[in-house]
């Protein structure tokens, strides 16, 4: 039996919808069709996710729409692989970019024998015209669809590939984030802001060049450091230098982008690096001493951390540890 999940009273710019357990009888993804358009609507057609054959399976979509934009999450688990080819035939004439979270995706062009592998960690952004087919296999990824105004003379000939992790794939998979956290809040002006901002990132994505000093981007260029120096705070290399190389773009524009948080660069990877290393002093086991402490989030010495400390949160590590009913060791 078919199960649709759809949040109820969820805001018309979101959209969710899941099928699941197994199917005996028909096709199962004429069947999750058959349940998005009654769910969510024709209006917003439903994202390729074609299942293959019955059997168990598991598939949700989690979508956003932003005016012709459109924005979606999928996860298809099956135990059931036959790497069936499925034509592309939805969203005829627009810009797909698949970035690949888990499993590998294959997409082929018949007529041009052109067959691509995209694993995780990569995206690949094509044209989407029915000449391409892509082969179902369990998958989680993300699927940002476009118009193609704009955007065709930079890819309809051949598509593009790359890491997820390159500077202009982050700063606009650092945008899509601030649009899922910020969407129930923004204003028909800043949906389409935000719109705006989404196709000139993917402009960058597509030329494989982004114009960082571009104010309309500095939202994303601050998010898109901020979110790589969160996984570097251990790193003695982390600095304002190390994630303008890493991003692509001067120290300068870095620094004018982190002007819209009030926040240099330099105190956010210090409160960051702090705030860190106060949770490390509470937690239940294996808790490090404070000079283990300084040393890993790479204070110069125990003194600088604890004065350092002392200056965010009022207390020294030992005092803020006691107050947690907790003893932290010099």
């Amino acid at each position: 039996m078919a199960d649709i999940e759809s949040g109820p009273g969820a805001p018309p710019r979101r959209f969710s919808a899941g099928l699941t357990n197994p199917i005996t009888t028909g096709k199962p993804d004429t069947s999750l069709r058959h349940k998005w358009d009654v769910q969510v609507g024709k209006a917003v057609p439903l994202p390729p996710a074609e299942l293959a054959g019955a059997g168990d399976f598991r598939v949700s979509i989690h979508g956003t729409k932003l005016h012709d934009v459109f924005i979606a999450n999928i996860n298809y688990n099956s135990p059931h692989i036959d790497g069936t080819w499925v034509d592309s035939r939805y969203f005829p004439d627009m810009i797909a970019i698949d970035v690949v979270r888990r499993g590998t995706w294959h997409f082929t062009r018949p007529r041009g024998h052109d067959r691509f592998t995209v694993p995780a960690g990569q995206f690949i952004a094509r044209y989407n015209n029915s000449s391409w087919q892509f082969a179902v296999a369990s998958h989680t990824t993300q699927k940002l669809m476009l118009p193609v105004t704009h955007l065709g003379p930079l890819i309809r000939k051949r598509p593009v590939l790359g890491p997820s992790e390159s500077a202009e794939m982050r700063l606009l998979l650092a945008h899509v984030r601030m649009i899922d956290a910020t969407l129930d809040d923004l204003s028909p002006a800043g949906v389409h802001a935000a719109r705006n901002a989404l196709v000139e990132l993917t402009m960058g994505v597509l030329a494989q060049k982004t114009d960082g000093a571009e104010p309309l981007l500095a939202p994303a260029l601050a998010q898109a450091a901020q979110d790589l120096a969160n996984t570097h705070l251990t790193d003695p290399e982390l600095s304002p230098a190390m994630l303008a190389r890493e991003l692509n773009v001067s120290v300068r524009t870095l620094q004018r982008a982190f002007a819209v948080t009030n926040e240099s660069v330099t105190a956010y990877i210090r409160r960051q690096r702090l705030e860190q290393a106060r949770h490390a002093l509470i937690t239940p086991h294996g808790r490090p001493s404070i000079s283990e402490l300084g040393a890993h989030f790479q204070f110069a010495d125990s003194s600088h951390f604890i004065r350092t400390f002392k200056e965010f949160y009022g207390q020294t590590p030992a005092q803020y540890a006691r107050s947690h009913g907790h003893t932290a060791t010099p």
